[in-house]
């Protein structure tokens, strides 16, 4: 049981216990016969108190029929619980205010008709206990009532001042987006252009190649401009939906398809793509022993993905180059529809570094490649292992949210 019920279910057995012990003290230090208009013995009295308090212990449930039973016991008896039973009434009671000052009333009456209120000297304070008790239960009521309302009022400006700062951070892609867009894409596009016009229209074999090789540069660097473009203005793709179900409903809305829905890319698209065969056959040729395992189809994830995924890798296997000389490498990759999962493990070195080799770096090269895979919606994650070597684990979505203009434009 949580600490919200065992806390009321404490607070109304204590109440009905000092109900019941001053109920039952009160009868037996004075058995007054003639001041009741039920005549029997003192046990009779105090069990009526006792039962009178236990009706206490529904009082948050069902306030009026332990006021209604109460005030039925008390015109016999006069129940010490019946200075208790208002608060439960306006505190816990529903309705309206005249049905229970009416209760409120009733439980009144019967315990001065029990008490002999005429003949006795003081008959005023049982009715002003009963009614401060009424307005205590008031008080409690409203004051609940006001914090329920003021938590749920901060609540709201919480969720609105964090609907704001993620609306301005939507708004701020928007903004790099579109300067990006409109500068820097412009800008590769005219080199793109004038270094074909350059590979066209030269006669020299050495300059024609130089001049493919920039066009061919430009493009890819187009291609990944367009992919992060198309992140920072439409955010993340949709959790928990698939691709086909997602483009049916763009397409039935008729809005522009997403890429990171687009069919997965062609051959064409793959061989423009770095090849994780050749990095890896880079490294072996300067000693590093490393082992490729690929299983899978690259072409089942987007082309955004499989340049982060080069990029993992080429960051992981120069790591390996400067800080650990001598080690032995593999490097793990699996394709699948859902995504693609890389290691690359390392073995202990053999020697310590070349102080020179790792002074040249700025130590931020993980950090920057973890901030490049959730870019992309991925995750990595990198740190030592038992045995001395070192391990980078990237798992990375099929498709990055970037989107692709409507046709004709």
């Amino acid at each position: 049981m949580s600490r919200s019920r065992v806390l009321p279910a404490a607070v109304d057995v204590l109440v009905a216990g000092v109900a019941a012990v001053i109920g039952s003290g009160l009868e037996l230090a004075d058995p007054d016969h003639a001041t009741k208009h039920l005549t029997a013995p003192v046990g009779v009295y105090v069990a009526a108190q006792v039962v009178a308090a236990a009706f206490l212990l529904a009082r948050r449930r069902y306030p009026y029929t332990v006021a209604l039973s109460i005030a039925a016991i008390s015109l016999f008896v006069p129940a010490w619980a019946a200075l208790l039973a208002p608060y439960a009434v306006t505190a816990h009671g529903t309705g309206s205010r005249r049905r229970q000052w009416g209760v409120i009333a009733a439980l009144t009456a019967s315990f001065l008709f029990g008490a002999h209120a005429w003949a006795i000297d003081d008959p005023v304070t049982a009715p002003a206990v009963i009614i401060c008790s009424a307005l205590l239960g008031l008080y409690v009521r409203a004051r609940g009532s006001l914090i329920a309302e003021l938590t749920d009022r901060a609540e709201r400006a919480e969720r609105e001042r964090l609907l704001l700062a993620e609306q301005a951070r939507a708004e701020e892609r928007l903004r790099l987006a579109g300067e990006m867009h409109d500068v820097v894409t412009h800008r590769i596009n005219l080199l793109v252009l004038q270094a074909g016009a350059l590979r066209v229209s030269t006669t020299d074999p050495a300059v024609r190649a130089t001049a493919e090789e920039m066009r061919t540069a430009g493009c890819h660097a187009l291609a990944e401009l367009r992919d992060l473009v198309g992140v920072l203005r439409d955010g993340s793709a949709p959790a928990g939906r698939s691709a086909p179900a997602a483009a049916a409903s763009a397409s039935s809305a008729g809005l522009a398809t997403p890429a990171y829905l687009a069919s997965p890319a062609g051959p064409a698209d793959l061989a423009d793509l770095a090849d994780l065969a050749g990095l890896v056959d880079e490294s072996r040729a300067v000693g590093l022993a490393v082992r490729l395992d690929e299983q899978g189809d690259p072409a089942a994830v987007a082309p955004a993905v499989r340049r982060t995924l080069f990029r993992v890798v080429q960051e992981s296997l120069t790591n390996v180059h400067k800080h650990a000389p001598g080690a032995g490498a593999v490097v793990t990759v699996r394709y699948g529809a859902g995504g693609v999962r890389a290691t690359i493990a390392n073995t202990s070195p053999d020697r310590q570094p070349d102080a020179d080799v790792t002074a040249t770096g700025g130590g931020s090269g993980l950090d920057g490649l973890r901030h490049r895979v959730e870019v992309v919606g991925g995750t990595l994650a990198a740190g030592a292992d038992p045995d001395g070597g070192f391990l980078v684990d990237a798992a990375l979505p099929a498709y990055v949210p970037t989107t692709v203009p409507p046709a004709g434009r």
